[in-house]
């Protein structure tokens, strides 16, 4: 009922803590005074409902025990009374669920109001992060409605990004890969540009977000994605810029197209893609071809698949013929396939081969 009132009668002043303009002290005496004003309970009972109704406000109400466990990556809530986790890797059962359809779709809500996120049929599908409420992770949302789905339940898909990613020493004593793997890719990233390739949740983002962070202190680099995964812990000459997807309301948005380009009319001396998924890999291909050190992350089943599935990108929107788009593909000197959190390959080109028409690839490790 609390939660209900904040989100009908009083989502202005939710909105306001939000925004910043009322700070969590007296966004919480205020609900205290509400409490005291309407609901008929004993001091001990006001007192319950006020922390319970602060978890709920500034973590994720049910959800908060899986956002603040290290070792859970995402978390899928399939329906009210099953949520999901992948722990270390495995997907397993949460061990929690939300009392009753009723209160997971007020949960939506209200992750909707938090997150100033329209969810109408518009805007039946989002996607959308949240930087600010936890100190440890960067919350990655994708929501889907009823109106999209098959059964009568939203869908809620929750990817955590630590925000204290992993050093290369760090991913060296996870067995990611050895001291000497990790001191060839950290030459050959300086190098040359690099790809880096693999499945969901392979390990792609971290591993490129430990070696941006070994690039010298005098580079620029600018860093275009389309949620924010990747960030900088030391480096102080890093920029980012991320998409914005237009609203079913709006007709404003700026995807990684258009910023790829404004990034490339920019000073900087590398350019990273978060993540290849369009006509951004024509711009990242033009790039690395005039001779800018470049880097980004695909999805592809191995290391040699990946210029075919970055060529393939680059097509939407290129006059360019394929033999060309491969060709221009040398630049990317390094590839790397990630599997299960661990480098798997890693492949040198060696360059166009023009009788046979294809990239010729030494498979270094």
């Amino acid at each position: 009922m609390l939660v209900d009132d904040y989100l009908t009668q009083k989502q202005a002043t939710l909105m306001q803590m939000k925004k910043g303009k009322l700070e969590k002290k007296d966004f919480l005496q205020e609900a205290a005074q509400h409490i005291r004003q309407y609901y008929d309970m004993s001091e001990k009972a006001q007192r319950k409902l006020l922390k319970a109704f602060e978890q709920y406000i500034f973590g994720y109400s049910r959800l908060s025990p899986l956002i603040d466990d290290s070792m859970i990556s995402d978390i899928r809530v399939v329906g009210y009374d099953n949520i999901r986790v992948k722990r270390e890797g495995k997907r397993m059962d949460s061990g929690i669920s939300f009392g009753s359809e009723k209160e997971y779709r007020q949960f939506i809500d209200y992750v909707a109001t938090k997150n100033q996120v329209n969810i109408s049929n518009l805007n039946a599908i989002q996607r959308f992060t949240d930087t600010e409420s936890h100190p440890d992770f960067i919350l990655r949302f994708t929501l889907s409605m009823p109106l999209v789905n098959t059964y009568n339940e939203p869908y809620l898909c929750i990817r955590k990004v630590p925000k204290k990613f992993p050093q290369v020493k760090e991913l060296i004593q996870k067995n990611m890969l050895s001291q000497e793997l990790a001191e060839l890719l950290i030459t050959r990233f300086r190098q040359g540009s690099t790809l880096i390739c693999g499945g969901n949740s392979s390990g792609k983002t971290t591993l490129l977000n430990a070696l941006k962070e070994t690039l010298p202190d005098n580079m620029a680099i600018l860093v275009t994605q389309q949620a924010d995964e990747l960030t900088t812990r030391f480096h102080p000459d890093m920029m980012f810029l991320h998409s914005l997807p237009g609203s079913g309301e709006s007709s404003v948005s700026y995807d990684l197209k258009h910023i790829s380009i404004a990034g490339l009319t920019m000073d900087v001396d590398f350019f990273i893609i978060g993540e290849v998924k369009g006509a951004e890999a024509l711009y990242l291909l033009n790039a690395a071809y005039t001779g800018q050190l470049c880097a980004a992350t695909i999805h592809a089943p191995s290391a040699d698949k990946a210029p075919d599935k970055l060529v393939d990108y680059a097509m939407y929107e290129s006059r360019y013929s394929r033999d060309e788009l491969m060709k221009m593909m040398d630049c990317f000197q390094t590839l790397v396939f990630m599997e299960h959190y661990r480098v798997k390959e890693i492949f040198a080109c060696h360059g166009w081969n023009r009788e046979k028409r294809e990239l010729e690839y030494e498979r270094i490790f």
